[in-house]
Parts: C-alpha cells; structure tokens; sequence
C-alpha cells in the first residue's frame, strides 16, 4: 500500500522562497508530497511551471491565494482535493525599504496587512482543522530583521518583530493540539545587510536544508536560522539587552564606509 502523501500548503509562490520550496517538495523523488504552491497574481505563475518542467502533474496544483483577503484563503482552502493540510508554509511577504519620513500611511497599511494580518489570517483559516485531525505542523518565513531592526526597514522590522510574538504565543498553545510552529528566520548570511534583505532565494542550500529540517524533523525547533546559528548580532541582543552595543554594532555594518 503506499503511503499518504503529506499535503503542503506554501504561500508567496510566484518568485523567491515559496517558488522553490514549492518546487523542491513537488519533486520529491519518493513523491512524498502533495503541493498546492498559491500566489496572489496566477499571471506570475510561468516561472514555478517553467521550473517544474510539467514533470509534477500528480505532486503540484497552482492556487490563487491573497493573504489579505480572507475570502481568497478560503477559496484555496476549498480547492485543496485532499480536505486536509499536513504542513501550512506561511511565506508571502513584502518589504518597504526608505527613511521612514516619507513612508506614506497607506504603503506602511500594506506592509502589515500582508506581513502581519496575512500570515496570521491564514493561519486562522488553516488552524481548526488541524486542531480536529490531532496533528499539523506551521512554518513561517521570519527574518532577522523580526529579531533585531534595520535601519530604513522601520516599518518592515515592525511587522516582522510582531510575527515573532504571534508565532511564539501560538507555539506554546499549539503543542498541545499536536500542532508544531517553527519560524525560519531568514536573512542575509554576510554583513551586507540592505541589498540582501530581499534576495532571500531558496537556491542557497543552508536555507533550502533549513526549512526541510523544520518539514521532516520529528521534533522540529521554534526558531531556525539559515546560517545554522544564532547571527552574532541577535546574540549581541540577548547577552546585553541594554541595546548599547547592538547599536553600535549594527551601525557600523551599515554604516562603516562613512567613517574611514
């Protein structure tokens, strides 16, 4: 008899993360799951088909889904043949990058609604029926800039920094519904923090291992860093929460060259 294929649900799948997480599961070779990739514009959707070269009918299904409308997650959640979600990846995410002055309401407004409210409505939607089939497991796609700010990701950093208290209190309450929730806190991996931030592709293997380690792992963390340990700045944070020399640290990363 062969076995269930362990259903995945991925958001965010038209670029970046998503694409090739949506991809690397869907071509599995022991097809081991079945993935329904969704993406708030279908338009976008010829790079993840070009990618699966058709090689996936019976492992990946593409899925309209905007996180911010609630009616759009449940359409997609209804489509989903197997009634049931194993794994729920909570990837879709924006930046917003400028001094904060001339961030206007409205742009700040989006970045929550599809960092913040987004992930978290999603979850929402998923979550009951995890909670009646006794198991399930949340990935979401954090950030270090969720763990410590950046400057001129103000706005960016709040919505990722609210991620994390969200996520930390649903993994406490969650466990006992059979239910893990692990954060992969992505991020750049040297010190060229601004260009990075939102170059985050799943094509660099720790980060591709990373979040296969959080899918596979009996006993998956919380937390997950892409480098495999706590960046030195987020240690600086927790060893001397004072702040002084966080700030001290990170202003020199990005603001070193002016000082030579």
């Amino acid at each position: 008899m062969s076995m269930e294929k362990k259903v995945v649900l991925i958001t965010g799948c038209s670029s970046g993360i998503g694409l090739c997480l949506a991809v690397r599961l869907a071509s599995d070779t022991s097809k081991t799951f079945k993935v329904y990739a969704t993406m708030r514009n279908l338009a976008k959707k010829e790079r993840l088909l070009e990618s699966v070269k058709g090689l996936h009918r019976d492992t990946l299904e593409i899925l309209q889904m905007d996180v911010t409308d609630r009616q759009s997650i449940l359409n997609a959640r209804d489509k989903v043949v197997e009634k049931r979600v194993d794994i729920l990846v909570c990837n879709a995410g924006v930046g917003l990058m400028g001094p904060l002055e001339v961030q206007s309401l409205d742009s700040m407004r989006h970045i929550l609604e599809v960092n913040l409210f987004g992930t978290i409505q999603t979850i929402q939607v998923f979550l009951s029926e995890m909670k009646a089939q006794g198991h399930g497991r949340i990935l979401v796609t954090g950030s270090t800039g969720g763990l410590h700010g950046l400057p001129f990701n103000e706005v960016y950093c709040a919505s990722k920094f609210a991620i994390e208290g969200a996520c930390e209190s649903l993994a406490v309450l969650l466990q006992h519904f059979n239910i893990q929730v692990s954060l992969i806190e992505c991020g750049p991996v040297n010190s060229d923090f601004l260009v990075n931030l939102q170059k985050a592709e799943l094509e660099d293997a720790s980060l591709q291992q990373v979040f296969l380690d959080a899918i596979h792992s009996a006993n998956p963390a919380f937390r997950y860093f892409t480098n495999s340990v706590m960046p030195p700045l987020t240690k600086l944070k927790v060893t001397e929460p004072d702040g002084v020399k966080y700030i001290k640290a990170m202003s020199k990363i990005i603001f070193a060259d002016e000082d030579q």
